[in-house]
């Protein structure tokens, strides 16, 4: 197989993405899932998301009719899941770091199945290592701007703030966020970086060419349709809000991406894990481009 598997990084027991395959020799695309949510203020569980996406995958097609692409005609490796240590979030960002340049080191596009939302800066150091001039677009409730939360500075609450550490091009688009601190909203603001859905096309305009990151926190949809998430907030958005950015990112240059924060066992429909696995198949089609 390859030096991931010899070098342990990831468990590959259990179910894969569907059309996917676990060698990644030829691929373009490298999958993995970090089941972490150490640091989950409100309703733990997401530690079970990246399963539970695999597992409802087969449930969708592998066409995609608004990218008219289908995944049986990509090159995608599921890789498994990340080995983690247990316990403080600090060691599971430095493997998520690890394991994101092992990936970029064959050559894959890198997305990552969280687990909450504190691992994101792990991958996002290492994508900005290769791409220095590397953009973040963020879909989520909330700002995630917190210095800290419970005494945690890798709280899944404070995952921008460590992103914009490690981003040496300071872009950082945050998406329609609808929840945070007065002091947060302040920022946002001032920044610039807050941007409402009928803005997404002029904000993202002028950065095409550039490479892009896309990390998703799940509770940017309205609990409505995804219930399955930690800290829920209504007033969130639907699938065709979603595809609407995928529309955009067809113009762009998307090099890596998450998608984070699946509780599914707080959703006894199993719909959140289906829309999120939903979710994933656009990001793939994309990436494999």
């Amino acid at each position: 197989m390859s030096e991931l598997f010899d070098q342990g990084l990831f468990d590959t027991d259990g179910a894969i993405y569907m059309g996917s395959r676990r060698n990644p020799a030829g691929c373009r695309v490298g999958l993995f899932g970090v089941p972490y949510d150490g640091t989950t203020s409100f309703r733990p569980g997401t530690r079970f998301g990246p399963a539970a996406i695999r597992e409802v995958s087969s449930g969708l097609e592998t066409y995609d009719p608004q990218l008219d692409l289908d995944l049986e005609e990509a090159a995608i490796a599921d890789l498994g899941a990340l080995e983690i240590p247990f316990g403080a979030p600090e060691p599971v960002v430095e493997a998520v770091g690890r394991a994101t340049r092992a990936v970029l080191g064959l050559g894959l596009k890198p997305l990552m199945l969280g687990g909450e939302h504190s691992i994101s800066s792990g991958a996002v150091a290492a994508v900005a290592e290769r791409h220095p001039a590397l953009v973040l677009v963020q879909l989520d409730a909330h700002a995630d701007l917190r210095e800290q939360w419970l005494g945690a500075r890798h709280s899944h609450a404070c995952a921008m703030r460590r992103c914009l550490e490690v981003l040496p091009s300071g872009d950082l688009l945050q998406i329609a966020i609808r929840s945070g601190t007065r002091e947060e909203f302040g920022e946002l603001r001032r920044s610039g970086r807050l941007i409402g859905l009928d803005g997404l096309v002029a904000a993202l305009t002028p950065l095409r060419g550039r490479p892009v990151y896309l990390t998703v926190d799940l509770d940017w949809f309205d609990p409505a349709v995804l219930p399955g998430t930690g800290t829920p907030e209504p007033g969130g958005f639907h699938w065709h809000h979603f595809a609407a950015l995928v529309d955009e990112l067809r113009q762009h240059r998307l090099v890596a991406a998450d998608v984070v924060e699946l509780a599914p066992q707080l959703d006894p429909t199993g719909v959140s894990a289906v829309l999120a696995a939903k979710v994933v198949r656009s990001l793939l089609l994309l990436l494999d481009q």
